[in-house]
């Protein structure tokens, strides 16, 4: 920017912010917002159209500025949707980040997964899937010759697993490419397989500035601890044990809970949903015949957290439910 400076630290750390906050804006059309999470970025699938001449170069670019400053221990400016930090560690993605991603698709495939085949015969549908890019509709194969291809009771899981790897790369996939080996060239796969993506995404973003009185105040509850709300015993338990949480911890519950560790600019009270209204954390209470263990609800911000009868239950439950969120498996 033409600015004279002597870098003693302060410099470079801006120029990573600056650079990654620039490439991540959506105005700039390579990335745009996720529709579950206001605060996560996804690829724009018609970056091409956006930037013609150079999209692809950007995202290599950005890939290595990443790698760059996770190397160097600098921070990026810009949280992305979970799968693709799954995508940079070499981790096979699942059909429940399809969920994160886009909840209202993610239910309609689980809707034709239990049909049979009267009922698939009725909805006549084929291998393809209808993208639009800035106004141009385009029919996509999800197979080859995928238009001439029914989906039948047969050929159904193919069909899922097709619609799957098409919405989770398909899309997007020589930005992808490109973004991978932008990182890649600065920091080696190998040298990633000791993280998980919940601490991939806090390594290169960073341990947000949690106020737990903020957190607290901006804190709704629902289901059997409507009445008493933050008096309840188990909620008394819940913000005692998480006061006492070391940051990384917090920003972990913060990701199971919402989808990322950011914290919105103006603090929990601007914290959205998936539809782009306000959508404050929400503790939900529910009997233990329901659930064992908390489970999360990250489009409405939401955590079910059964009626455990003693402290450290909860905590010991808690704890499990946070740090196993990385591995994808259902503790129900």
């Amino acid at each position: 920017i033409g600015e004279a400076g002597l870098d003693l630290g302060g410099l470079k750390k801006e120029w990573f912010e600056l650079v990654t906050k620039g490439l991540f804006d959506p105005n700039m059309g390579l990335w745009q917002s996720s529709t579950t999470n206001q605060m996560c970025m996804q690829i724009n699938p018609a970056s091409a159209i956006c930037c013609p001449e150079d999209h692809l170069l950007c995202f290599r670019f950005l890939g290595r500025v990443m790698g760059k400053a996770m190397f160097d221990g600098e921070l990026v400016k810009g949280h992305m949707v979970n799968h693709l930090y799954k995508h940079l560690l070499g981790w096979p993605v699942m059909f429940n980040d399809l969920k994160d991603l886009d909840e209202v698709y993610f239910n309609s495939l689980k809707q034709m997964s239990a049909m049979g085949a009267e009922e698939l015969q009725y909805v006549d549908m084929d291998f393809t899937a209808t993208e639009d890019l800035l106004g141009m509709v385009q029919t996509v194969d999800l197979i080859p010759e995928g238009a001439g291809n029914m989906v039948t009771e047969d050929n159904l899981p193919e069909y899922l697993e097709a619609c799957l790897r098409y919405r989770l790369l398909g899309r997007y996939e020589a930005q992808l490419n490109e973004l991978l080996l932008g990182f890649y060239d600065v920091l080696p796969e190998p040298l990633l397989t000791i993280f998980d993506f919940q601490e991939l995404e806090l390594l290169m973003c960073g341990l947000p500035k949690i106020e737990m009185n903020d957190w607290m105040a901006h804190t709704e509850y629902s289901g059997q601890y409507d009445r008493l709300g933050p008096n309840h015993e188990v909620c008394v338990w819940f913000w005692d044990i998480v006061s006492d949480y070391d940051q990384e911890m917090k920003a972990r519950l913060l990701q199971f809970v919402t989808g990322t560790s950011g914290v919105p600019a103006n603090g929990f009270g601007s914290l959205q949903g998936n539809d782009g209204n306000i959508h404050r954390f929400t503790i939900e209470g529910v009997s233990l015949d329901m659930c064992v263990y908390p489970r999360s609800h990250t489009c409405f911000n939401r955590i079910d957290l059964p009626l455990y009868e003693t402290r450290d239950e909860l905590e010991d439950k808690l704890r499990i439910a946070v740090t196993m969120a990385s591995t994808g498996f259902d503790l129900e």
